[in-house]
């Protein structure tokens, strides 16, 4: 599989602005933590091996486990994480897969109630952001070299 276009010399105003989101997702008030589980589900369900790649090894740097990484993709049945993660993973897959049903209303009000309007805001933001790189990663076949 090879790599396609270079979208970052083709087209460096788009790719700054992308840049500046990423930028933006480092000043917002998630746990280091929080953010790459994140950026770890949207990969999985967006099938982008870059990104996943990098989140993962940022993940593992900032201390989470490998028991954890490895339930990610079945984090609804299992025990290990907190109701907060939960939350945060439940509306990361409903913007990711916004064609199916959008956000529930469950999902939005649980959120509202454990991380309240501003990182609510901040959330969706960093799922958008996360979702935009899958994009850009799968479609042109970036290969992560760390």
């Amino acid at each position: 599989m090879s790599q396609r276009i270079k979208i970052n010399s083709l087209e460096p105003a788009a790719y700054e602005a992308m840049l500046k989101l990423e930028s933006y997702g480092q000043t917002c008030q998630l746990t280091p933590i929080q953010k790459e589980l994140i950026k770890m589900r949207a990969s999985q369900i967006n099938g982008c091996a870059y990104c996943l790649d990098m989140h993962t090894e940022d993940a593992l740097k900032y201390g989470e486990t490998q028991r954890r990484i490895f339930a990610l993709p079945v984090w609804y049945e299992s025990h290990l994480f907190s109701e907060e993660e939960r939350a945060l993973l439940q509306i990361t897959e409903e913007v990711t897969n916004i064609s199916e049903k959008g956000v529930t209303d469950a999902t939005y009000k649980k959120a509202i109630e454990l991380f309240g309007e501003n990182k609510t805001a901040q959330i969706i933001m960093l799922i958008i952001t996360i979702n935009s790189w899958n994009r850009i990663a799968v479609s042109t076949r970036l290969i992560y070299k760390p």
